[in-house]
Formats: structure tokens, sequence, C-alpha cells
């Protein structure tokens, strides 16, 4: 045999790069079915959890203002991304998986790409530490004045650092002004996932009996949901009683 360079290649070498040929021509999965909506930006599709790709809406208990009044654009982003669904089957391409083992995804409804028609309503924002797909969607709606962008907002990444703020895009945060603590949250997800002494897994629900002394030690195993079908999907129960 020759003395050539494939002669000579390691048996485990070819097989590592056939491997890794075989894993870059796998299609991306996908998530398809009818879906109910969580907020503006997440929903469900079965016992799949879906954060929209590169996209951030008002949250759900998030107002803004226009015309000297306050509206709740964390409503409307949710209400406009029901609207894109209703009657639907949707099909949601996997882009990753977040830290709390939701699906990253795109998704389209058989016509439009849902964060490209959020974004462009005005009704959530490009995110842009996440992807740069929407810019363009975002400047038309600025252009436009739709949505947030017909008066002042705070982007729900900010507005989660201190749901209490009430301030305009650009200007100084409650926080900055010495407000006081906000709620906890992790990236608007507010159910609790504890694990008790006896090492149950529990979720506690805004305003449940044990919510606000419920305090998550994530060095534990103990975590945050966005919804009470993530917490069970997981393995956590409602309390008892």
């Amino acid at each position: 045999m020759p003395c050539t360079a494939q002669a000579l290649r390691p048996r485990w070498i070819s097989a590592l790069l056939l491997a890794v040929a075989l894993c870059a021509c796998e299609p991306p999965t996908q998530i398809t079915g009818a879906a109910k909506v969580i907020d503006g930006d997440s929903l469900e599709i079965g016992a799949t959890s879906i954060r929209l790709y590169a996209v951030d809406a008002p949250e759900g208990r998030q107002s803004c203002t226009r015309n000297g009044a306050r509206w709740a654009c964390g409503e409307a982003a949710a209400a406009k991304l029901r609207a894109l669904v209703a009657g639907r089957t949707l099909v949601c391409t996997q882009k990753d998986i977040d830290r709390y083992g939701r699906t990253v995804a795109q998704c389209t409804n058989g016509e439009a790409d849902l964060g490209a028609e959020l974004v462009r309503a005005g009704l959530a924002l490009a995110y842009r530490q996440y992807g740069g797909d929407y810019v363009g969607e975002e400047a038309e709606a600025k252009a436009a004045r739709r949505g947030v962008w017909a008066g002042t907002f705070t982007p729900p990444w900010e507005w989660r650092r201190n749901p209490r703020a009430e301030t305009a895009t650009g200007a100084p945060t409650q926080s900055q002004r010495g407000a006081a603590p906000a709620p906890e949250t992790r990236d608007g997800c507010l159910i609790k996932g504890n694990i008790n002494r006896a090492g149950e897994h529990i979720y506690h629900v805004p305003g449940s009996r044990s919510y606000e002394e419920t305090v998550i030690d994530e060095a534990r195993g103990e975590r945050w949901f966005c919804s009470e079908a993530e917490a069970q999907s997981a393995g956590w129960r409602a309390p008892r009683g």
C-alpha cells in the first residue's frame, strides 16, 4: 500500500470524522401541533415548553405608556400570539435549550414566522443578545410607531430585573433611584420548584400558601418554572392540602 496521509491516518480519527459528518447532516429537531399560549413569547405544544427564538415580549403583568395613559402591553402581546396560533398547527424548529429546560425555537403557523409578526407589530423586541434575525422588523415597527413604539416602555429584560419600574426606554430606572427590591423572578418565570427535607419536589405558584416563604437554592437542584405543565413534566408536584 502506498505510504499516503490517508493510509497513515489512525482509524479512530477516520471514525470521528465520519461521525461528525453524519451529525452535521441530521435535520434540526421540530415540534409540531396546536399550541397553548403562556405569554407574549412563550407557549406549549403538548408537554413541550417553548420560548420563541430571538424575541422578547413585554411580560404578562407589564404595562407601557402611550398618549399619556398606561396600557397593558404584556397582555396585548399575549393576545397577538393567541391570534397567530388560533386553530393553526405550528411547526417549531429547535435552536437551543435554555437554562430552565425550555425549547428555544423559531415557530411558524403555516403562513408566518411568529417572532417576526410579534416584532413587526411592535409587541416584542428583537432580542439581540440571542440573535439578530428580527432587527429589520423592529426597525419597521419603530418607524411606524406600532405597539410599544407608540409611546414609552421599559424593555422586557430590564423590567424583569425590576417589575416595579415605571420608566421609559433610556430614562433612569427606578432601581437607579433607590426603588424597593423587586419580587423574585428568573427571566419572567415565577413558579418556584422547591425540594423539601424529605426530598420531595414541590412547586409553588404565586399566591399559594407557601410561595412567599419559599426560597430557591439552585445549588441544591431547586429551580424556577414558567408554567405548571413545565414543572409537572420535570417531576415536580403541587402542594397537598
